[in-house]
């Protein structure tokens, strides 16, 4: 330990610490754009300079360790001049155009700007303009950039797929997709964690709100909403409403205020997914065929795998993602129930998720006769979708979701956190193999916030030998580890983002803190108190088999529930 004093305040702090560190344990704000812990330390954007007594220069909180004796000052007047200063060369080179950005009361770049005071710029505007795809998912604004650098280094120390470089030098220094490729033609898993990341709306989702309240108001659509797991425990957020009074319940009486005609829940189409993806499992385990079996819930994570490794595109289990699997139900069998064509039923999908925006537009996704979801919003969309509206969400009821659809079991809800789906999988699977239940908490071993993790499970008196992994980092070093035979496993659950759904690149953005471990604790607690606790005693599904389906991996259930992962491919065919 050493002994430092900040602005007048002694403290005591670890030897290896920052500055930043230091201050922050003391209670000590330093602003700072750039800096992410163990990511981007770089001191890019010299807002966290400080003064050290005795010496001239001021230097970088975020990279600067303490030493014993240190003098700091964080808001000596040469460093709010100095810092003053910085920000104000970065307002010259970005667009400022809050009143219709959609970080607005979100941007770190705008906070400080505030915080310092700043109302006029002393330099000349000089914002650079890059052309690019607004039609596609993920949305960059270079003249909203300020280099700190952070999607770089997210997008290679974390997600492992280098997607962002940097371009030119000096004062043209920009980013921008790395080997000169178009977006499109990159690597992008569409994972969205580069946009969580960025401290301004540089990176943003493509907004489709637009879609949707045209949608509402138009006559001759039946709309359709349905609520992913991860979504309940994150939509309350940016709302001001705390988590647990953010209930789904008050979600569908505000969807039901903008005009949705039914609000279901994506819960219901995760126990249908367990139904088919467990079946699926057994199948390929009895038979010992394309083993290991990969998880196929996170678009993200099968655009990975087919731009990294497409030769291993037939581990994938073929069922579809459960929104995917929802969309064709309601364009089947709910149509049918209801006495509406389909043709009419418009669906929306509430996701924390980037990568469904695109998962939507694939070529397989409409084996229905028709478009299995029409458009897809992320968890921020439909937050600022009720400010849009003036709904008070103090004042919302807890509304209950409309029937058949509605009706979940806890193995549905937990679909949102790492380990979520492989849980609620084994759960049916040991029941399908054995024709008792486990205990339901008796696959808990896959839970926790660990990027890679490993369970094994007695079934039927046979060893499963499972993988969760969540994070493309982590995943490549998993896929790696089979490449070269060093683990061997019959099921693998992957998850794209870190922490599963819940840390999804839709979901709301809070500046240096990571929320996946928190909204996971949410689902496995919704989980818990919930009476129906596995997907094939889901009462709605077990109606569904019966009236429509068959039975799991029926040639009607195949048809409509599974795709060919074959049928579309990835830009620039590359293994590593």
């Amino acid at each position: 330990m050493v002994t430092i004093t900040i602005d007048q305040q002694k403290i005591t702090a670890e030897e290896s610490v920052t500055i930043l560190e230091a201050a922050q344990k003391a209670h000590i704000q330093i602003p700072h754009l750039c800096y992410l812990k163990d990511i981007n330390e770089i001191g890019a954007c010299r807002i966290c300079v400080v003064e050290l007594e005795g010496k001239d220069k001021l230097v970088t909180a975020c990279n600067t360790i303490v030493q014993d004796g240190m003098v700091i000052y964080t808001n000596s007047p040469k460093v709010r001049a100095t810092r003053k200063c910085n920000v104000q060369l970065l307002l010259s080179q970005h667009d400022c155009e809050c009143a219709y950005c959609s970080r607005s009361g979100n941007c770190e770049l705008q906070k400080i700007s505030n915080d310092l005071g700043i109302t006029s710029l002393p330099f000349e505007k000089k914002v650079t303009y890059i052309p690019w795809n607004k039609n596609f998912p993920l949305i960059r604004e270079s003249n909203k950039c300020i280099k700190c650098m952070r999607c770089i280094q997210i997008c290679d120390k974390v997600q492992d797929l280098q997607v962002w470089d940097v371009q030119k030098t000096g004062s043209r220094t920009t980013v921008n997709v790395s080997f000169n490729r178009n977006i499109e033609e990159a690597q992008c898993s569409l994972c969205g964690q580069c946009i969580t990341h960025c401290p301004v709306n540089a990176l943003h989702v493509r907004e489709d709100s637009e879609r949707v309240f045209d949608a509402f108001s138009d006559p001759d659509k039946i709309t359709i909403v349905q609520i992913a797991p991860a979504v309940r425990a994150a939509w309350g957020e940016s709302l001001g409403l705390p988590r647990e009074e953010a209930t789904i319940g008050k979600l569908a009486d505000a969807l039901r205020k903008m005009g949705a005609d039914y609000v279901f829940d994506t819960d219901f189409a995760a126990d249908l997914t367990i139904m088919e993806e467990a079946s699926e499992f057994l199948e390929r385990f009895k038979q010992q065929q394309h083993l290991p079996m990969f998880t196929s819930c996170c678009p993200g994570w099968v655009r990975f795998l087919k731009s990294q490794y497409p030769d291993m595109a037939d581990h994938l289990s073929s069922a579809k993602s459960p929104h995917q699997m929802f969309g064709t139900i309601t364009k089947t069998w709910f149509a049918e129930k209801i006495g509406v064509d389909p043709s009419k039923i418009y669906n929306i999908s509430i996701m924390p998720c980037v990568a469904k925006k695109q998962e939507i537009d694939l070529p397989n996704m409409n084996d229905s006769g028709y478009r299995d979801v029409d458009v897809v919003l992320t968890t921020r969309e439909i937050s600022r979708m009720i400010k849009a509206e003036h709904i008070d969400v103090n004042y919302l009821k807890d509304d209950p979701l409309d029937d058949p659809l509605g009706t979940a079991s806890g193995a549905g809800v937990i679909f949102g956190a790492s380990g979520g789906v492989m849980e609620a999988a084994l759960r049916s699977a040991y029941y399908f193999a054995t024709n008792q239940n486990a205990d339901p908490d008796a696959f808990s071993h896959v839970r926790g916030m660990k990027g890679w993790k490993e369970a094994t499970f007695q079934m039927d008196g046979k060893e499963i030998r499972c993988a969760i992994v969540s994070g493309l980092g982590n995943t490549r070093k998993l896929m790696q580890a089979l490449r070269r035979k060093e683990v061997a496993y019959d099921f693998i659950e992957v998850m794209a983002c870190p922490g599963g759904c819940s840390g999804g690149g839709g979901q709301p953005i809070h500046e240096g803190v990571e929320l996946a471990k928190d909204r996971a604790q949410v689902l496995y607690h919704l989980d818990g108190n919930s009476k129906l606790r596995f997907s094939h005693e889901n009462p709605a599904i077990q109606i569904l088999y019966s009236e429509f389906l068959g039975k799991p991996l029926s040639p009607l259930a195949k048809q409509l529930l599974h795709t060919d992962h074959d049928a579309w491919q990835m830009p620039l065919y590359q293994t590593k």
